[in-house]
């Protein structure tokens, strides 16, 4: 079911901060054209984590709303609180939502058990088919493989976005997962198509929010074991899966999404602030470099 270039979409803002509607459905028609698989709404590039409980639940549901059938829509719904996934995972049940897409736990830190209990909760709270997200450079917690194998057996645990950016953890995750349908989602733009070549059904992309089609076609390519043309199209995105970490996501990737004319604003909720006069060379160049601009 989650194969493919999958968009962590950008929540577009305007300039007082509310949410812009007409951006997002630019953005959402720009991924429909582009051939993305599915869109991830309210993940953690859409700042989850500085929207409200019911900003977070009113994107989703507008997202749902402005696709209209055409494109699978993946809610967010990672919290640091077991109760709060729970709560959110439960607001989109009969949304038309395809699935979730649930952050490892920020901050507390807890325990590998403390992890499976806190996914088994979730899981078994909904119907809804569930992504693991495990991306330890952000929350300061990472979801062991061993812990990765006792949740697959949990029957709508279906997949995770693994974001370490550790190859080795492919094969790990492929040894101890008994089920051949779990499905494994690079969350890592600069090592993905290296991950679908050992055997990764897609990304979870940040690039693909301003280099839709590109992606799309980089992870056609891979599907069709066509690595070599793959690798030549990967090493001309290669600035942007790099550049646009240049400083925190999302905010070289909300630049560059105006930058390119998909959206009003680049706009972000305090703590987060607008790409510097320093670093807007370096993202301007690979989108140069992508042949975007």
């Amino acid at each position: 079911m989650f194969t493919g270039s999958i968009v962590a979409l950008v929540t577009p803002m305007d300039d007082k901060g509310a949410v812009d509607r007409a951006s997002l459905k630019k953005l959402i028609d720009y991924h429909v054209a582009s051939g993305t698989s599915a869109i991830v709404s309210v993940g953690t590039t859409g700042e989850s984590a500085t929207l409200s409980h019911d900003e977070h639940g009113d994107v989703v549901m507008q997202t749902v709303e402005l696709a209209d059938g055409r494109i699978p829509i993946i809610a967010g719904t990672g919290a640091n609180a077991t109760a709060e996934a729970i709560s959110l995972t439960q607001r989109f049940e009969k949304s038309g939502v395809v699935g979730c897409l649930t952050v490892t736990p920020y901050y507390n830190k807890p325990t590998q058990e403390g992890l499976y209990q806190h996914f088994k909760a979730i899981a078994e709270s909904t119907a809804l088919p569930q992504i693991l997200y495990n991306v330890p450079s952000r929350t300061g917690c990472d979801l062991l493989p061993v812990t990765v194998a006792r949740l697959a057996k949990i029957k709508n645990i279906v997949a995770i976005k693994e974001a370490t950016g550790n190859l080795n953890r492919v094969s790990q995750i492929q040894v101890l997962v008994d089920d051949e349908a779990f499905c494994l989602l690079s969350g890592d733009d600069a090592s993905g198509l290296d991950f679908m070549q050992l055997g990764g059904k897609g990304v979870i992309s940040v690039t693909a929010n301003v280099a839709a089609r590109e992606m799309a076609q980089l992870c056609a390519l891979a599907q069709q074991g066509n690595f070599a043309e793959a690798r030549r199209l990967n090493q001309r995105l290669m600035p942007l899966h790099q550049d646009l970490f240049v400083e925190a996501n999302p905010i070289p990737v909300k630049w560059a999404c105006k930058a390119l004319g998909l959206m009003a604003t680049d706009t972000l909720r305090l703590p987060m602030t607008p790409l510097t006069d320093a670093a807007r060379p370096v993202v301007e160049q690979a989108l140069k470099h992508a042949g975007l601009l």
